[in-house]
């Protein structure tokens, strides 16, 4: 087999790059170790950022987005019973979209089915081979036959625990990591949402987060122990506990069901350098994980797709590597940034288990000076709608 660009990951960002691809006529092949089914089903973050939202309507699949998503024009911080409102609007001019990664990417397979475009699934025993020459090919096994496929280029999609950051020798590649004491319980549920914005809630008993998919359907989460397990939480202890870390106005209007799901993610930031090794380049959590307080995770990913597309268009259409040459440089430029949004807020909502008086005034001053600074609030709006590629 041969293709112009095989993707590695079968997920948002591979799929994202594969379209954008194909509209400009560059062939690319996506391999997928799980089902669809099963990539369907990750419960996954769903604020989409100005510059995500513009690459879905360049690759021709926004059309379902654009008219079920919720648009936030801001966000609301609380701390034990005060809260304010960050207006993202007036401090910025620009929005978010509220759209479910599971509806995001039903879209994106939607698109490549139509286009006849080959995803392979349940792919199995993937090897990059020559991601350092001017020929590189990959192995696989698929359906119980050994393939190759040779190609110019291999986008490395796969995320944190996929092959191809594994690929770049550990002489070539430094990684970044900083690993947080705590996790995230989160619970979907079919119930109207607390509130027509998110609210970032920071408690003395810990943080919480109250999210939503649609006007139907919600996704709440609070701060909990690395050690506890989502079956110790029966959805009544979920529901009282997340009461308790809202404002008692807010806490009153909560609309409590069964959940639909329930599960605790573990929160890391990590960063790998460089994100491009010969003709292989990393993209997304292959290449960087945030914590999801700044909402920022899948709109990391849609960056580097955005420097990946237009580096290989550049080498394509007009037969000059500048882009792809650039593409790791670009695309971390971004990410540190990111990286410091997400873990600056982390540090602003949370509570840490070795947190001393200091510490805790420190933090009410951080939250009370965004209260009350509308430059601070401009900062925040800014970094959260997400910066310009």
């Amino acid at each position: 087999m041969r293709s112009q660009v095989v993707i590695i990951g079968g997920g948002p960002s591979g799929l994202l790059l594969g379209q954008l691809l194909h509209r400009k006529g560059i062939d690319a092949v996506v391999l997928e170790r799980k089902t669809r089914d099963y990539v369907l089903g990750r419960i996954r973050a769903g604020v989409l950022e100005t510059g995500f939202v513009n690459l879905m309507r360049e690759a021709g699949v926004a059309e379902r987005m654009d008219a079920e998503s919720i648009v936030h024009d801001g966000t609301v911080i609380a701390y034990g019973e005060d809260q304010f409102r960050v207006d993202f609007v007036e401090a910025t001019g620009e929005s978010v979209l509220v759209y479910g990664q599971t509806e995001l990417t039903r879209d994106l397979y939607d698109a490549r089915e139509a286009c006849g475009a080959e995803t392979l699934f349940n792919v199995d025993n993937v090897v990059i081979n020559g991601a350092d020459s001017d020929a590189p090919y990959v192995t696989f096994t698929h359906e119980g036959t050994e393939k190759r496929i040779d190609c110019d280029f291999i986008a490395g999609c796969d995320g944190f625990h996929g092959v191809s950051r594994q690929t770049i020798p550990l002489t070539v590649r430094k990684e970044y990591e900083k690993v947080y004491p705590f996790g995230w319980l989160g619970l979907l549920s079919d119930t109207p949402p607390v509130h027509e914005e998110l609210i970032y809630s920071n408690s003395e008993r810990g943080f919480a987060l109250c999210s939503q998919r649609s006007w139907t359907r919600s996704r709440y989460y609070i701060q909990c122990s690395l050690s506890d397990h989502a079956e110790d939480w029966s959805d009544q202890m979920f529901w009282d506990e997340l009461r308790r870390r809202l404002p008692a106005e807010t806490a009153e209007t909560l609309v409590t069901g069964p959940s639909i799901e329930k599960s605790i993610a573990p929160l890391r930031s990590f960063v790998t350098e460089p994100m491009r090794w010969g003709r292989l380049f990393l993209c997304g959590d292959a290449a960087h994980i945030v914590p999801p307080t700044g909402a920022k995770g899948l709109n990391t990913a849609a960056s580097d797709i955005h420097y990946l597309y237009h580096g290989l268009m550049q080498f394509y259409e007009e037969k000059d590597s500048e882009g792809i040459d650039r593409y790791s440089e670009k695309a971390l430029a971004r990410i540190w940034k990111a990286e410091r949004f997400s873990w600056n807020t982390t540090m602003m909502l949370h509570r840490f288990p070795d947190m001393n008086g200091f510490d805790l005034k420190m933090q009410r001053a951080d939250l009370e000076f965004l209260r009350d600074n509308h430059d601070a609030q401009k900062v925040f709006a800014t970094n959260y709608v997400g910066l310009p590629f």
